[in-house]
């Protein structure tokens, strides 16, 4: 290891992006890709004409984007508010938004803004979205994990309470949940509210609502009375912006000014940002898909509850997770599974002990039981 590099840093691994595949491995083109679950469907074509349009006509490669987001930033709170009703005291504003690129970025800018310099560690229950942990550990900030139920995926509760009582040196500064969880796509129960309700004002809570256009359910409202909260969305999921790398984050004024202060200037560039305008313009037909990847959700769910080999929980997300019965040495067995159709055209994701599936198409749904099927 040259020696200015961090020592830390030779016991970290860089994230792998899928598809996966061995180096010198050929990716095929026609593979069903439910492994990061995406939404199956591209834009549509006249939408990308609209943006096609944009960037010849109206977008100045020579100049920066526009740095102060400020159109995408009202059409988000317009959107978001809506998902609270428009209730008045809930109501949100452009002063409560900021974007990133990907929701990644807004992550590693709360972890900035909360613990770095020895400030601050943070809290997870695994198995649950690693990128909060592989971002901390990159800024040099220690995490501390706790489990879940391997009934319903829930978080050992007490376990996170006495992890906060207890962890001193540096103290817990900030909370990361995922509503619904990933991988396990179960959304956060009452009791689990309840206890991020209760976490005292010198904790950042962080929940990570990336799948809310599939599950309808979010926290968003309760912001106006916890401004230790913060909500995160993306446009890569339902909105179908995975290429454009589109995050934002949803929280008290003050929460957003820390943030403003430290993201990188021009972080959306301006096709991207025309991008989100126009997804957002247009969201009743980008979301008019959803009902049907639901339906596809409860075909599958139905179809892997039928195979024995396989226990199956629900999900309030668009993938689904499962694990194998009785297979002994469980990561040995999952990772044949996932070679074995990866070999036939479908790309899963081994994750958490388990294997999470992306909701696809009912083309690519039926391959993928078919497939798995024949294989167990």
């Amino acid at each position: 290891m040259l020696p200015f590099i961090r020592s830390d840093l030779s016991k970290l691994r860089a994230y792998t992006p899928h598809p996966g595949g061995s180096a010198g491995e050929p990716v095929q083109s026609s593979i069903d890709r439910l492994d990061t679950n995406e939404c199956p469907y591209d834009l549509p074509d006249e939408l990308k004409q609209k943006l096609a349009f944009t960037f010849e006509r109206l977008i100045e490669s020579n100049r920066y984007p526009d740095g102060s987001y400020a159109a995408i930033k009202e059409a988000i709170a317009e959107y978001v508010s809506e998902s609270v009703g428009f209730i008045e005291t809930a109501k949100i504003a452009s002063a409560n938004i900021s974007v990133g690129n990907g929701s990644d970025e807004l992550i590693r800018s709360l972890l900035i803004a909360t613990c770095v310099g020895g400030e601050g560690s943070i809290l997870v229950a695994n198995p649950t979205f690693s990128m909060y942990g592989i971002l901390a550990q990159t800024l040099g900030i220690p995490v501390v994990s706790v489990g879940r139920s391997e009934a319903n995926f829930e978080i050992d509760l007490a376990a996170a309470q006495k992890a906060i009582e207890q962890t001193q040196n540096p103290p817990i500064r900030a909370v990361f949940v995922v509503h619904p969880n990933s991988p396990t796509a179960n959304a956060l129960t009452p009791a689990e509210i309840d206890w991020l309700k209760s976490l005292p004002a010198n904790i950042l809570v962080v929940i990570d609502e990336a799948y809310f256009e599939f599950s309808q359910t979010t926290l968003v409202g309760e912001l106006p009375q916890r401004p230790n909260w913060v909500i995160l969305r993306t446009f890569s999921k339902a909105f179908r912006l995975a290429t454009h790398r589109v995050g934002y984050a949803v929280a008290h004024p003050e929460v957003i000014s820390a943030l403003e202060k430290v993201r990188l200037p021009y972080n959306l560039p301006s096709f991207t940002q025309v991008a989100v305008e126009v997804a957002l313009t247009n969201r009743q037909q980008l979301l008019g898909i959803i009902p049907q990847i639901l339906d596809e959700r409860s075909r599958l769910i139905k179809a892997f509850n039928q195979v024995p080999q396989l226990q199956v929980w629900p999900s309030n997300a668009n993938f689904i997770y499962l694990r194998l019965k009785d297979a002994g040495d469980m990561d040995a067995a999952l990772s044949h599974l996932i070679q074995q159709l990866k070999t036939q055209g479908t790309l899963i994701r081994h994750t958490g002990g388990g294997i999470r599936i992306t909701v696809g198409t009912p083309e690519e749904n039926t391959r993928t039981l078919q497939r798995l099927q024949a294989i167990l």
